[in-house]
């Protein structure tokens, strides 16, 4: 898959089918989109193409009306994103970053500038709610009619359901913020996992008896927080079990820098005990414990890690158990 900041590079497709949207998460409405897109990209002997926009919109909006708390909550990082539309089969990503300018295009600039000219465009797929141009003034009927001038069809999938609701990036976030991971992996059809190279940290947990690895998660405001169970990939040839903390730390630093801290329940032996930095891991985040807390001092705080890593390995001998059930 190829990525491109903006539309002014020579390796870019000279035509393509294209869908365009958030895919913040790509849940299984996305997916679908997705599945579709790249079967009129193949009729029509074209690459696929997503075009998505960073800044998110609201993000951008909530900035400029100085209320940065109304913005959504992110699902997914830049870059877990990217993966997940790599994963579903898309030729090209086209990123445009959403500023004033891009903003306050009229839907007519916005057909003429970015799908004509940006991408000429031969096939544009929308979903059932899409609105363009300032002020959301564009709909799918001008976009369609907008397509019999320039000559590019234009098609619309309607909601995707599973066992009656609406997926959606909202669903996603509000079982997020529930803390309802088994909902979330239903609505993505895969756990939901961030991913990113291994940082220094203050290496703190070695002196907790609590070894973590440390991943940045590149938004400030994470659809979810708290203390998790989790999978790690990405440093030996199987997952790994584990605990984990996504957030702010609020006991050691609280400096607003979110991190997700992962203990591994066992280190692979090759890697010695510096082996871990600068690898790529993807970290499953399979069953809420609990939220973050604030402790009083160091003490408290090993005793609550020592207590979530019991917790950890519970859940993952009642799974266990549960498989050898189902066997039976």
């Amino acid at each position: 898959m190829q990525v491109f900041r903006g539309f002014h590079h020579a390796a870019l497709a000279p035509a393509c089918a294209l869908t365009i949207g958030n895919f913040d998460g790509v849940h299984r409405g996305h997916q679908a989109m997705l599945a579709l897109l790249r079967s009129e990209a193949q009729h029509r002997g074209v690459p696929s193409t997503v075009l998505t926009f960073e800044p998110h919109p609201r993000d951008y909006f909530a900035q400029l009306a100085g209320k940065p708390e109304i913005a959504p909550a992110r699902i997914a990082t830049l870059r877990d994103k990217l993966s997940e539309l790599e994963r579903c089969g898309v030729d090209q990503v086209v990123i445009l970053r959403f500023d004033r300018t891009f903003a306050s295009q009229s839907p007519d600039d916005f057909i003429n500038n970015v799908l004509v000219k940006g991408l000429n465009a031969r096939y544009v797929l929308v979903g059932d709610d899409f609105r363009f141009g300032a002020k959301r003034a564009g709909d799918y009927n001008l976009l369609d009619a907008a397509g019999n001038d320039h000559g590019f069809d234009v098609a619309r999938m309607m909601s995707y359901e599973v066992h009656g609701t609406r997926v959606s990036s909202s669903v996603v976030r509000d079982a997020m913020a529930a803390g309802d991971m088994a909902r979330v992996e239903q609505m993505l059809g895969r756990p939901y996992t961030v991913s990113g190279h291994v940082i220094h940290g203050a290496k703190l947990g070695r002196s907790l008896d609590c070894r973590t690895l440390n991943v940045r998660f590149g938004h400030e405001k994470p659809a979810t927080t708290g203390i998790f169970v989790v999978r790690t990939h990405g440093l030996a040839d199987h997952p790994i079990e584990g605990v984990a903390s996504l957030g702010v730390r609020p006991t050691v630093e609280d400096a607003g820098r979110v991190l997700l801290e992962v203990h591994c329940f066992e280190w692979p032996s090759h890697l010695g005990t510096e082996g871990g930095y600068g690898k790529i891991v993807r970290v499953e985040l399979l069953h809420k414990l609990r939220d973050e807390a604030r402790y009083d001092g160091l003490d408290a705080l090993q005793a609550a890690i020592h207590k979530d890593i019991a917790d950890a390995k519970s859940f993952f001998q009642a799974q266990r158990r549960q498989t050898t059930r189902d066997r039976i």
